[in-house]
C-alpha cells in the first residue's frame, strides 16, 4: 500500500501523538510498504520512509490568540498555518491511503483534494480524542472519514456502529525503552534522593500542579517535569512555592527519554482524559512503576501494574507516593505487560485495518 501521514508536529514535536504516527509509519515501511510522511520538522536520512517538508507558524506564537470556533486553541491555529505548505507537497494520486489524527483543517483538506475526480480513502486516528467522530455541532458537523482507528475501548464502544472502526492501541519501542542503571548525572539530577517523573506537557489537562501539590507532602522526594507549555511560569512559581529546590523541568529530547525514566523512582501521570497516554507503557518497558488516578482507561493500559489512587484524592495519592518510594519495582512483571504493546505488533494491527479501507473503497468504486 501507498501510505500517506499528514500531521503538522511530525519530525519537529515529539508528544505522543507525533511518536505514535513515527513509530507506525517506520513499522509499514520495513514491512514493505511505501509510507511518507508530511509534517513540518525535518529529514531524518535514517528512517525508511520518505519525509516532506511542509512550513507553518509554531503553536507557541498563537498561545494569546482568541478562542475562536475551528480556531479553539494555540494547536489548531498552527494546524491553520499548516495547511499552504502542506497543499505545495501533496499529491493525491500518490497515495492509497492517508491518516491524520488532526480536526479540523487536514481532516477536510485530505478529505477534499482529489485527483481527476477521486482522492485516496482517508483514515482518522483519535490520537487527541474521539470528538471530532461524536460531535455533531459547530464545525464538527462536517468531519467525516473511510475508517476510524479508536486507541482505547471507550472509543471504539462509542464509534463502531457509525464507522468503520478498528481497536489499535499505541505501543513502545521495547528496544529502546528498557530496565537499566540510572544517568541522573547527565540530567543535572541529584544523586541519592528519591525521584518522581512527570511527562507532561505544561497545560491544564495534564493536571502538573496537582503532581507539584501531591509531591510537595511528601518528605525529600524531588519532582521532575519533561515538558514545556504554557503553564511553564505558573507551574514554575507553585513548585517555587512549595517545594524550593526539589523541582526540576527539563526539556529531553527523544532519544534521552529512556536515560531519565531509568533516572526515576516513580513515574507520576495524573491527566483525566487522554485518549491513551504513550508514557504509560514507556515507564512499563523502563521498569519504573506508574502511580495514577485509578480510570478505566489507565487500568486497561496498565493492568495491575501500577498504583492507582481514587480519582482527585490528593491526601492519598501523597501517601501511595511516599509508600511506593520505599518499595522494589517488578520489572519482570512491567516489562511483560508492555510487551503487549510492542510497536510492531501495533504496525501490523493498522496494516491489516488499512488494508481492509483500501478495499472496501475500491470495491464501491470511490478510489
Amino acid at each position: 500500500m501507498r501510505i500517506l501521514f499528514a500531521l503538522a508536529g511530525l519530525h519537529r514535536l515529539h508528544r505522543g501523538a507525533e511518536i505514535a504516527f513515527t513509530s507506525v509509519a517506520r513499522g509499514l515501511a520495513v514491512a514493505g510498504h511505501e509510507v511518507t510522511m508530511i509534517g513540518s520538522g525535518q529529514t531524518d536520512a535514517g528512517e525508511p520512509y520518505r519525509f516532506l517538508h511542509a512550513q507553518l507558524i509554531a503553536r507557541e506564537r498563537f498561545e494569546r490568540f482568541p478562542s475562536l470556533p475551528a480556531l479553539r486553541n494555540e494547536t489548531a491555529w498552527e494546524e491553520a498555518t499548516f495547511i499552504p505548505g502542506f497543499l505545495r507537497v501533496y499529491r493525491p494520486q500518490d497515495y492509497d491511503v492517508t491518516l491524520t489524527c488532526a480536526y479540523p483543517f487536514l481532516n477536510w483538506t485530505l478529505r477534499s483534494r482529489k485527483h481527476k475526480g477521486r482522492r485516496p480513502a482517508h483514515v482518522f486516528v483519535t490520537q487527541n480524542g474521539d470528538w471530532p467522530a461524536r460531535a455533531g455541532n459547530s464545525e464538527y458537523r462536517w468531519f467525516g472519514c473511510d475508517g476510524l482507528v479508536c486507541i482505547n475501548p471507550d472509543y471504539y464502544e462509542a464509534n463502531k456502529d457509525r464507522y468503520r472502526a478498528a481497536l489499535i492501541p499505541n505501543g513502545v519501542d521495547q528496544q529502546r525503552f528498557t530496565p537499566g542503571p540510572a544517568s541522573r548525572s547527565s540530567f543535572d539530577l541529584p544523586e541519592g534522593v528519591p525521584l518522581v517523573l512527570m511527562v507532561s506537557a505544561m497545560i491544564a489537562s495534564k493536571n502538573v500542579d496537582i503532581g507539584i501539590d501531591a509531591v510537595s507532602r511528601v518528605p525529600g522526594a524531588h519532582l521532575v517535569v519533561a515538558g514545556d507549555g504554557p503553564l511553564r511560569d505558573a507551574l514554575q512559581a507553585k513548585a517555587a512555592a512549595l517545594m524550593p529546590g526539589r523541582f526540576h523541568r527539563l526539556t529531553v529530547t527523544p532519544d534521552r527519554m529512556p536515560d531519565l525514566y531509568r533516572s526515576a523512582n516513580i513515574f507520576l501521570h495524573l491527566s483525566r482524559d487522554e485518549s491513551f497516554g504513550n508514557v504509560y507503557v514507556e515507564a512499563m518497558a523502563s521498569g519504573v512503576i506508574t502511580v495514577a488516578w485509578d480510570l478505566p482507561r489507565t487500568r486497561w493500559i496498565t493492568g495491575d501494574t501500577a498504583e492507582l489512587v481514587a480519582n482527585g484524592d490528593v491526601p492519598a495519592l501523597s501517601a501511595r507516593i511516599g509508600r511506593v518510594l520505599g518499595e522494589q519495582a517488578d520489572t519482570a512483571r512491567l516489562t511483560e505487560r508492555a510487551a503487549r504493546f510492542a510497536w510492531r505488533r501495533i504496525a501490523g494491527e493498522y496494516a491489516d485495518f488499512l488494508g481492509q479501507v483500501v478495499a472496501e473503497r475500491r470495491k464501491a468504486g470511490q478510489e
